[in-house]
């Protein structure tokens, strides 16, 4: 009996183990993978490098730029050129963080097996998008040697000039360009701004050239080359660099509203999100011609316009920018609708595009500006008039009238017997416009070219001069002392006023 049981022990120990082999091998999945595929990477670098831009567009940008006022007399308010030292640890934080997802991209696409030139290509524009907006918001910064710590332990990269960092933006944008023709197939459900189109990528990585080949194209080092290939892509060679030709390939990334689609504008409490007023500058621009996007009547939903300001007692008044503090309360003017206030309704705190990187509207104005400067042959109010347009018709795709129209009514069209800053206000008005929601890109565009011209309210502080730069954040000093003192050297000291390499004469 002993040996009976024993060898039924045995046998059921031998069948177990042979159905628990079987099962195991029954459940899994032929379809998974055991290792990161290059499409994993690409929707959380793109969430969060959009989410990054836009609170700091919102809260840093608008309050610079005078799109908004935040409203009070205490220390630390950005419209008055006042800001702590703290506020540049969110973006260098942040961006330099999901940098390694996007190097992830272009990483694992160039392994064998998960071999694709368009997540390389697509991860070579990110990078230089997002290097780009480190390096004009803070100068020269860690780039070679950046996002190394995880795999080398390099934790004290050097920082790099920004000349040097520009130079190899440009080739990174060059080879993407190389690489995207190819078309090799992209997953479409991980691309939230182009649903795996090569094509449109490639687009937008060329009109990203052409913005940081302006940004720099003044500069004695690199004017001969970047006039070339402006000239290159726009002209001569044109059809090998594809750039953004409607508002349907424009970058945007589109919020749903649904799961991880939610605009992070939904996470700020609907109090704080209206409790800034609009600023005079931007409100009275946009009152005094008539813009479609604030006209209630013809292009507003229940009684509140496309882009969800509320008026005041009837009318658009906002607040002067940089006003003395305690001298008026200006606590009851226009603001920007919450999405409590009429069921979302317009609002741009649930707004789908609000997650703006780079519209059509832009490469126009780029257009226009080299063609006045003559860089490029051509009128420059052909791409002025499209750029008004192509702007309002992305807002307002049944817009009824036309740029020239709209200009002429409000008397603001192009005059050809202008000068040549008068010219350029012209542009970078309507420009100023398009960029409203852009990162940072309207505090760059006038620290490049001073225009807009912006009122300078008597509350400035500062001197009243439009800060060049962000500091370093603090912990860098402590952190990496050698690299960050090598950099202020060479740079200049490291305060808000020291311009970076691109401002300098």
């Amino acid at each position: 009996m002993k040996i009976k049981n024993i060898l039924l022990l045995l046998l059921g120990i031998t069948f177990l183990t042979s159905c628990d082999k079987d099962f195991v091998e029954m459940n899994i999945n032929p379809t998974t993978q055991d290792k990161a595929l290059p499409h994993m990477f690409m929707n959380n670098a793109l969430i969060n490098a959009v989410t990054y831009n836009m609170n700091r567009n919102r809260n840093f940008n608008n309050e610079l730029m005078q799109v908004t006022v935040s409203i009070g007399d205490g220390d630390g308010k950005v419209f008055r050129y006042d800001f702590r030292r703290s506020w540049s640890d969110y973006t260098w934080n942040n961006h330099y963080l999901n940098m390694s997802n996007i190097k992830d991209i272009h990483k694992t696409a160039s392994e064998e097996l998960n071999y694709n030139r368009s997540y390389q290509g697509v991860s070579l524009i990110l990078q230089a998008w997002v290097y780009s907006i480190l390096t004009d918001t803070y100068g020269d910064i860690p780039y070679t040697q950046s996002t190394l710590g995880r795999d080398s332990l390099l934790f004290e990269p050097k920082f790099d000039l920004q000349k040097d960092i520009y130079v190899d933006l440009l080739n990174k944008l060059d080879t993407a360009n190389t690489l995207l023709k190819a078309n090799d197939l992209m997953e479409t459900g991980s691309d939230p701004i182009y649903k795996g189109a090569p094509d449109k990528w490639r687009k937008f990585g060329n009109s990203l050239y052409l913005r940081l080949l302006l940004r720099i194209v003044h500069k004695p080092e690199v004017q001969e080359h970047a006039l070339a290939k402006i000239k290159e892509i726009l002209e001569t060679n044109a059809s090998n660099y594809p750039i953004i030709a409607s508002n349907e390939e424009s970058a945007i990334l589109r919020w749903t509203g649904v799961d991880d689609f939610k605009s992070p504008f939904m996470a700020t409490r609907v109090q704080d999100f209206r409790a800034s007023a609009i600023s005079e500058f931007f409100m009275d621009f946009l009152r005094d011609t008539n813009d479609p996007r604030i006209n209630i009547p013809e292009y507003g939903t229940s009684g509140i316009n496309r882009w969800g300001i509320a008026p005041v007692s009837g009318s658009f008044v906002g607040v002067p920018s940089g006003y003395a503090a305690g001298t008026e309360d200006y606590s009851k003017m226009s603001y920007f609708y919450s999405a409590d206030q009429n069921k979302g309704v317009n609002s741009l705190q649930v707004e789908p595009m609000t997650g703006m990187i780079m519209n059509f509207s832009e490469v126009e104005f780029i257009k226009s500006e080299a063609m006045l400067k003559g860089y490029i042959s051509g009128d420059p109010k052909t791409p002025f008039y499209s750029g008004i347009e192509s702007n309002i018709r992305l807002w307002i795709p049944e817009w009824k009238s036309n740029a020239k129209d709209h200009l002429v009514a409000s008397d603001i069209d192009w005059n050809d017997a202008d000068t040549f800053e008068q010219k350029m206000e012209r542009i970078h008005k309507q420009k100023y416009l398009a960029l409203f929601l852009v990162d940072n890109q309207q505090w760059f565009e006038y620290r490049r070219t001073g225009h807009p011209v912006l009122p300078k309210g008597p509350g400035l502080q500062n001197n009243g001069e439009m800060p060049a730069r962000m500091a370093y954040p603090v912990y860098v000093q402590s952190s990496n002392p050698t690299s960050y003192k090598e950099a202020i050297a060479r740079q200049g000291a490291d305060e808000i006023n020291t311009k970076v390499w691109w401002q300098k004469p």
